[in-house]
């Protein structure tokens, strides 16, 4: 990772725990200041002072990104600083349900959470990165985007749509010198899926670790548009069939084995 390139200062959204976590710890490495946002102040902490041990600045901002005045906040911590390397990495799936018996509340923040903040913040930082020709902009996507399923339908329609908006943003932004990437992750053993009550350890289940999944996508960085882990390449490839119907049956089983028993509403 090059600091003079997407330097000094990288903000991360989602940046206190599993993947955005290690995004920490290994840019800290590499020598870049820091700002973590994250919702909870304990694991915040702790990712702080672990980068902190390596000699660079860091700043934190406990914040719900759903919050209204959370881009308000971020801005105003970040007010100043050159931000060079923008990794939004806080779009887990908040909610599963089917979606016609299910809260629209609840389907709006996955909506917000996957799409409203991160195209506020990718705008907010991504002006001035344009204007100074150099940086980078790293969306943290899903497999899920790949196919649709039960139960996580706005979510997986929610990481689609940021898939092909990295796409178009990569466009617009490759003749300013600003690098984009979506990386898709697949199934990945972080804090957030296993408090989730997903059933990483289900026979035949392919888990990434995260910090391989961070080393993935920071030397990927100039490679994007899309990145998917390697460990879900395949995966991918197979789901962007032309048979839609025999590829979301053919995946049905797979994704309830992951997801569990259906929530209190649902139907069977």
């Amino acid at each position: 990772m090059d600091v003079a390139k997407y330097g000094p200062w990288a903000v991360i959204a989602g940046g206190s725990e599993g993947v955005g976590a290690e995004f920490a710890r290994q840019l800290a490495e590499h020598g870049f200041d820091l700002v973590l946002l994250a919702r909870t102040e304990e694991p915040l902490a702790a990712t702080a002072a672990a980068c902190r041990a390596h000699g660079v600045t860091v700043r934190t901002l406990a914040v719900d990104l759903l919050a209204p005045d959370a881009v308000a906040r971020i801005a105003e911590i970040t007010d100043g600083l050159t931000v060079g390397l923008l990794i939004y990495n806080a779009g887990a799936n908040t909610y599963r349900h089917e979606f016609v018996t299910g809260e629209f509340d609840r389907f709006r923040d996955v909506i917000d959470l996957n799409v409203t903040v991160p195209l506020r913040l990718v705008q907010h930082f991504g002006a001035p990165m344009r204007a100074r020709r150099r940086g980078g902009i790293v969306l943290v996507g899903s497999l899920s985007g790949y196919l649709g399923a039960a139960r996580i339908g706005v979510y997986a329609a929610a990481k689609a749509f940021a898939r092909t908006f990295a796409e178009g943003l990569w466009l617009e932004m490759r003749d300013h010198d600003v690098d984009v990437l979506e990386l898709v992750l697949g199934v990945t053993r972080t804090p957030a899926m296993e408090r989730a009550g997903l059933a990483l350890d289900a026979p035949g289940m392919r888990v990434s670790d995260p910090r391989d999944v961070a080393a993935q996508g920071l030397a990927g960085l100039a490679d994007g548009p899309v990145v998917v882990v390697r460990e879900f390449a395949a995966a991918a490839e197979r789901a962007c069939g032309p048979d839609r119907s025999a590829l979301l049956l053919g995946a049905r089983a797979g994704a309830r084995r992951l997801l569990g028993p259906p929530d209190p509403g649902d139907t069977p």
